[in-house]
């Protein structure tokens, strides 16, 4: 049988990042977490904090963390239909895996419209972020994935839509003569990060073939509009944050001018489907209201 005191000193420190913060949120000493964390590491056979700055949990910890979040939003769920039971002292943290530009976009109104949960977000791109629920260690992800997960319901929310995108000093220098195999091989590019094909999707798309441009690695939605602006390399931005831009001269947008969409999708595992109903509803409902209508 599982101690969930330790288990709760044990998610604390690997929350937080310290034993100290651990404390302070347990209302205990620095010394109580410590002795629990190796009480427990004895009874599990298994070294379950890496010490550090901060502190990191290993595999082992990183399972039993996983089971102590699923259990306090079981208890969670169950108190909303068994009101007899007793409240929590402080609020379910919910751990979602959602991509950058719906973070830099649409998802934070979305979890703005919801009380009563802290949120951990884990930021993946949205063909991969659908891994992090297949491993049980999110409860919900914003994926491009529309299959449903086992175990999840699955809702589309509407496509993110991008545009090939430079400054007009960039495409003077790089692209007189536009867009083309040889040119596209000398124009820098700015990608996101190794996971973001978007680009290598455009340049396939428009040349009808593969290219491997020269790569700024930018792990920012605003610093690809703002490199693009100051005519540092050309990149997939998205519509709605580069229209105006476009509109005025400041950014060019390439041939083809049809934005690439990318449809987008809430999965969230049916365990805690009760508990996050609102906040299901929440991201529906401003996903359709900021996001284009899903591709036919």
């Amino acid at each position: 049988m599982l101690d969930y005191a330790l288990l709760s000193a044990l998610a604390a420190v690997v929350r937080t990042g310290s034993f100290e913060r651990a404390a302070q949120q347990l209302n205990v000493t620095p010394s109580a977490v410590s002795q629990r964390i190796k009480l427990l590491e004895e009874r599990i056979g298994a070294v379950l904090v890496i010490r550090g700055q901060p502190c990191l949990a290993t595999e082992a910890g990183q399972r039993l963390c996983q089971h102590v979040e699923q259990v306090a939003l079981l208890e969670s769920s169950l108190r909303q239909t068994l009101p007899g039971l007793q409240p929590e002292s402080r609020p379910v943290t919910l751990r979602i895996a959602v991509n950058a530009d719906s973070l830099a976009t649409w998802f934070i109104p979305a979890m703005a419209e919801t009380d009563g949960f802290l949120f951990d977000l884990v930021v993946d791109d949205q063909d991969h972020s659908a891994e992090w629920l297949q491993r049980g260690e999110v409860v919900a992800a914003v994926t491009s994935y529309g299959k449903p997960i086992q175990g999840c319901n699955c809702h589309p929310l509407g496509s993110l839509r991008y545009l090939a995108t430079a400054s007009p000093g960039f495409v003077a220098r790089w692209l007189p003569d536009g867009m083309n195999v040889r040119s596209a091989s000398l124009a820098p590019c700015l990608v996101f990060n190794r996971k973001d094909q978007l680009q290598a999707v455009w340049l396939r798309r428009a040349l009808g073939t593969d290219v491997r441009p020269p790569v700024h690695w930018l792990p920012s939605s605003q610093a690809f509009v703002d490199a693009a602006l100051a005519g540092l390399g050309w990149g997939m931005n998205m519509e709605a944050v580069v229209r105006e831009h476009v509109r005025s001269g400041r950014l060019v947008a390439f041939e083809p001018s049809e934005p690439l969409e990318v449809p987008l999708y809430w999965q969230q595992s049916r365990i805690v489907g009760p508990l996050v109903g609102h906040l299901t509803r929440a991201v529906l409902t401003t996903a359709r209201a900021m996001l284009a209508p899903m591709p036919p």
